[in-house]
């Protein structure tokens, strides 16, 4: 699967041996988007197997960003939604990675007791 240049300059090789099955299904469907695959084609391909290659496949059509027609499978044409999973999914690693996850409990625990006014104007 390829990258692009500034994932390769910016990204530890841990991270980059640690990509998904799905961002590996999606890489490979975004550089081939010009053709449609089977999911045995892709898991041959990718050297993965083809059971975790068809799951992922099919969460990725739940999110858009894939097609499905009979047995094959291509990549959306949808370039926003595309960029918007692959921006979203860097930063939240990357976020998590560094900072550990959020805790909504914590945020609570600190929340003022008056809601802002603009949400009071909004009721």
């Amino acid at each position: 699967m390829s990258i692009d240049r500034d994932t390769f300059e910016n990204t530890s090789e841990g991270e980059l041996a640690d990509l998904s099955v799905p961002d590996q299904v999606l890489g490979f469907l975004a550089i081939n988007e010009d053709r449609a695959f089977k999911a045995r084609e892709i898991a041959s391909q990718i050297d993965i197997d083809e059971g975790a290659v068809s799951t992922a496949l099919s969460r990725l059509k739940d999110r858009g960003l894939v097609e499905h027609k009979a047995t094959y499978w291509a990549i959306t044409d949808d370039t926003d939604r595309l960029e918007g999973y692959s921006g979203y999914e860097r930063a939240t690693a990357l976020f998590n990675e560094q900072f550990g996850k959020e805790d909504k409990e914590s945020w609570r625990e600190h929340a003022p007791g008056e809601p802002h006014p603009s949400v009071e104007n909004e009721q």
